[in-house]
């Protein structure tokens, strides 16, 4: 393995940071698009969405 130069880790770092906050943007997107599409999915369906029971209920659903 050869040392590379100050100059050429800075860019190595500099263009990974950059490449990590645009996979985070992406992650953050698909999350967005995939609760919209659950949403229309629901909706289409006429569903609700599950609520976990309510303990002071007994655990009945309304």
């Amino acid at each position: 393995m050869t040392l590379s130069p100050p100059d050429n880790l800075a860019r190595e770092n500099a263009y990974l940071r950059l490449r990590n906050g645009q996979l985070q943007d992406d992650v953050t997107a698909l999350k967005a698009e995939v609760e919209r599409l659950r949403q229309i999915v629901e909706r289409l369906h006429g569903r609700t969405p599950l609520k976990p029971p309510n303990p002071l209920s007994g655990g009945q659903q309304p």
